[in-house]
């Protein structure tokens, strides 16, 4: 079950928005026959590859045991059902680490292959990893959002930017590689619309290989974007949530590609909640934000917010500057956003802080 865990780890890049899936197939003899884990969306999942490789190898099948992260497929989506898979391939008995949440499957794919005569064993001491690795893809299909990781680079006294702005950079290099790969493995990117006016970023991931790009969300409430900003050019796509009815910049902007959606609330500004709820709906298992402090403290203020991704330089830049949230001020230390330390790691000479608010993942 370790090995299928580590199998399904190298799907973290580029199963999205599926989840990442490892199985090992063993024989009676105890050998390892067939192994693989969850290809690109619309590929095969972890136990096709898994029983194509011991073909490929020219194993039998017939008897074997196959470890799998997550409970195997019961429906036809863009791929047939893998519990019909393993049937055909004479899988004996299959050990699973945890039912998949989809209310598609969620025990039926488990419930098909006892009817099968296939014996079904749960390693729930592997469940724990194999949530922790789908923690969006589980938020999705529980809450209908996915899980929101906000990302920020701050001085030890928690500046991200001098009082000019200046904030490049704050930490080195291997901090800002480890965020790419932060981004490469969320479905999507947000910011919002000064950032954009501020930095023109790209948004894209650069310092690691991935086969895939996570799309670019861009909070706008007033459709200010530029018609050349970076995020326009998004390999996998630029969405942008506004509160303006400007249809000529807004059909500018589709000209482009862009995705332009209208999502108000009764300020006139963006309705957040009601945006992590579509992006939910349109497949986004965990929504990478890196925002500026205006739009970071909307999202802290408003309760969405299920983990902040911290990176912190050993090194004070003082007041006047930026810190990487505006909210408050708050009357109470009891109005505090409870945070539960998660993870904590050096990257290169800097700290990585992942921290969670308080039993958020208890979905």
């Amino acid at each position: 079950m370790q090995q299928a865990l580590d199998l399904a780890g190298q799907a973290l890049f580029i199963s999205n928005p599926n989840p990442r899936v490892g199985c090992v197939l063993v024989n009676t003899q105890g050998q390892v026959i067939g192994q693989g884990f969850t290809q690109q969306a619309g590929g095969p999942h972890a136990e096709v590859m898994a029983l194509r490789d011991a073909a490929a190898q020219g194993y039998d099948t017939r008897g074997a045991t196959a470890y799998v992260t997550l409970e195997p497929c019961s429906h036809t989506g863009r791929t047939g059902p893998c519990c019909n898979a393993l049937i055909d391939a004479g899988i004996a008995k299959v050990v699973g680490a945890i039912t998949d949440p989809n209310p598609q499957v969620a025990g039926q794919g488990f419930a098909k292959l006892r009817a099968a005569g296939v014996a079904v064993e749960m390693d729930d001491a592997a469940g724990a990893a194999s949530r922790e690795l789908n923690i969006g893809f589980f938020s999705r299909m529980v809450r209908g959002m996915p899980w929101v990781r906000m990302k920020a680079a701050t001085s030890l006294d928690g500046v991200t930017a001098l009082h000019n702005g200046q904030s490049q950079w704050i930490t080195g290099p291997e901090a800002r590689a480890d965020g790419h790969a932060w981004r490469a493995r969320a479905c999507a990117v947000l910011t919002g619309i000064g950032t954009v006016l501020e930095d023109n970023p790209r948004l894209n991931v650069r310092e690691v290989a991935t086969p895939r790009q996570p799309k670019v969300v861009v909070v706008d409430s007033k459709l200010d974007m530029p018609l050349d900003a970076h995020v326009l050019k998004a390999a996998s796509g630029c969405t942008i949530y506004t509160s303006s009815t400007n249809l000529s910049k807004t059909e500018a902007l589709q000209a482009l590609g862009a995705t332009v959606i209208a999502m108000p609330n009764a300020a006139g500004k963006v309705d957040l909640a009601a945006m992590l709820r579509d992006l939910g709906a349109r497949g986004t298992n965990e929504l990478h934000v890196e925002a500026g402090f205006k739009l970071n403290g909307s999202f802290l203020r408003e309760g969405l917010v299920d983990e902040l991704l911290l990176y912190m330089a050993p090194k004070l830049l003082g007041a006047g500057a930026m810190g990487m949230a505006q909210f408050g001020p708050l009357q109470a230390l009891s109005q505090a956003t409870p945070l539960q330390w998660h993870d904590v790691a050096r990257i290169g000479d800097d700290l990585r802080i992942v921290a969670r608010v308080a039993a958020r993942d208890q979905f």
